[in-house]
């Protein structure tokens, strides 16, 4: 049975981990399963991101992690860049991605939270960069966590593994948004997601990906001013008429 489910809902795209019997720990096939996702989304407007049951991940699979015991060194680092692959696959999509969190979030887990472009937790959700609690380091998820949390936060919830509540995971900037109604939160970003120009909303997520040059920004301005979808929007606003992207 397949790990996870997607589907296309009109111009978004659900991803949600079907392994609620394991939290959503990740296994190798999970993992494949993910990065497969992420790596064409086609058109879409926005993706979201959902773990089925209790909890969005527990991070890693307990029989995964048995079976990775006797691995060599070798065999260990090419289980870790599948892992980098999935989540470049899910960082680098180009399409916004929406993360709906509940229940835990730990090591892995919490890397997939720090991929995602809005993260939305419900208040009882917990966070874990655990990986010390087994003699590990989050190695992998570390670039991912980094930028969104920092190094000073980064010092002390990775070297203690401790866990820490949705409101300070949004303290920290991991979480964007605590929500009572977490299906109505997420469904308002969405909503949110599909007023925005197809084309900018892409282009805007890779600039917050990447700082550019003055020039760099000027050329980006500037071809977006003058392209079809920039037009229309700014001469909807004008206009004081909904642009025709929104399907109003």
């Amino acid at each position: 049975m397949s790990a996870l489910r997607v589907e296309r809902d009109g111009a978004v795209l659900r991803v949600t981990m079907a392994r609620p019997d394991r939290r959503n720990a990740f296994d190798a096939a999970l993992i494949d399963e993910l990065a497969s996702a992420f790596a064409d989304v086609g058109d879409v407007r926005a993706v979201v991101l959902a773990g089925e049951g209790k909890s969005f991940s527990a991070g890693a699979d307990v029989e995964w992690m048995r079976s990775s015991v006797d691995l060599s060194y070798e065999e260990n680092v090419a289980d870790a860049l599948r892992l980098r692959a999935m989540l470049d696959a899910i960082d680098g999509c180009c399409a916004p991605v929406v993360a709906r969190v509940q229940g835990h979030a730990l090591g892995g887990g919490c890397g997939l939270v720090a991929c995602c472009d809005i993260v939305i937790a419900e208040p009882g959700a917990q966070f874990a960069f655990s990986e010390v609690k087994l003699g590990i380091v989050p190695a992998v998820i570390s670039p991912f966590a980094l930028a969104k949390i920092g190094p000073g936060a980064a010092r002390r919830f990775f070297v203690t593994g401790e866990r820490f509540t949705a409101e300070v995971a949004l303290r920290i900037g991991l979480v964007h948004e605590v929500a009572d109604d977490l299906d109505a939160a997420v469904e308002r970003v969405v909503a949110e997601l599909l007023t925005a120009g197809p084309d900018a909303a892409r282009a805007a997520k890779q600039l917050a990906r990447a700082p550019l040059t003055a020039e760099e920004t000027a050329a980006r301005i500037a071809a977006h001013r003058t392209s079809a979808e920039g037009q229309e929007g700014l001469r909807a606003f004008l206009e004081k008429r909904p642009p025709r992207w929104t399907g109003k």
